[in-house]
């Protein structure tokens, strides 16, 4: 089985060959712009480590990898835009409405999107495509939340806004690579748990660092969350309570792990690292 930097060259190899649409002339400047930036590709590289875990090789998950990274650069690129959360850096370097205008990263982010939906339907079945709708849809509803809800949340309303924003793309990260395993739906149920659960751990751990982190370090400007009046686990818990939240994730996810019937190794591993992260 292959490492998480293994995974995460692997994605960034096909990431870089990607074949965008002639139609989009220019445009694609702006895409690749946004896309070749960098990250951590948490998302795809958990979609193609746990395919590898159910018996798939790299190559077989690689565009459904790829194909829910261009949905998060998507979601990234609009989430900038200063109609929503007004951000002028991300991954270290101008927003796309920064370097291109608001208009082209409009389009931009339009055109990701299309573009992880051919991806997507390049596969036989059509579960790939489904699992991808499904999560993008709740992130558009999470958004939606978060945009209207002007920090009115209590920890159940704070709960179901990061189901739908931040954990719905990481759930479908493992359920993609499920997906294109062949798993009937209910042998997919412990792998959606388990990344409804990396899901929180996630959001956790960003809350925590959006509070503690420095904008060199984020690549993204720091304590924007309580600077724009936002609940997060930390404004809502405080520090320590939040801590303690993502660790007591973490076991969970650990214990989800533990009672899948394969080698988990690597999941583990991304595991401790989306806790253990600085950035």
């Amino acid at each position: 089985m292959h490492r998480p930097d293994e995974l995460r060259r692997l994605v960034e190899a096909r990431l870089g060959k990607l074949a965008f649409s002639p139609d989009l002339g220019a445009l694609e400047e702006a895409l690749r712009y946004s896309l070749l930036a960098g990250g951590k590709r948490i998302r795809p590289v958990l979609c193609l480590a746990a395919g590898e875990a159910l018996g798939r090789r790299p190559d077989e998950l690689v565009d459904a990898a790829c194909a829910l990274e261009l949905v998060h650069t998507f979601s990234l690129v609009h989430d900038d835009l200063p109609a929503l959360d007004d951000d002028d850096l991300r991954r270290g370097r101008p927003s796309a409405h920064v370097r291109f205008g608001e208009d082209v990263a409009i389009l931009a982010g339009d055109a990701l999107l299309t573009e992880a939906f051919r991806l997507a339907l390049a596969y036989p079945a059509p579960d790939v495509a489904r699992v991808l709708a499904d999560a993008t849809l709740g992130m558009i509803g999470g958004q939606y939340l978060d945009v209207t809800t002007n920090g009115g949340l209590d920890a159940d309303g704070l709960a179901e806004l990061h189901a739908l924003k931040t954990g719905r793309l990481i759930r479908a990260s493992v359920l993609a690579a499920t997906a294109v395993a062949g798993l009937g739906e209910a042998e997919r149920e412990p792998w959606a748990a388990l990344g409804a659960e990396l899901g929180l751990l996630f959001q956790i751990v960003d809350d925590l660092l959006d509070a503690t982190a420095t904008t060199e370090e984020l690549g993204k400007t720091a304590g924007k969350d309580e600077a724009s009046g936002k609940v997060t686990y930390v404004s809502l818990h405080g520090l320590e309570r939040a801590r303690a939240l993502a660790d007591e994730t973490r076991a969970r996810v650990e214990d989800r792990l533990a009672a899948l019937p394969v080698d988990t190794t690597v999941l583990a591993e991304l595991a401790g690292s989306i806790r253990d992260r600085r950035a």
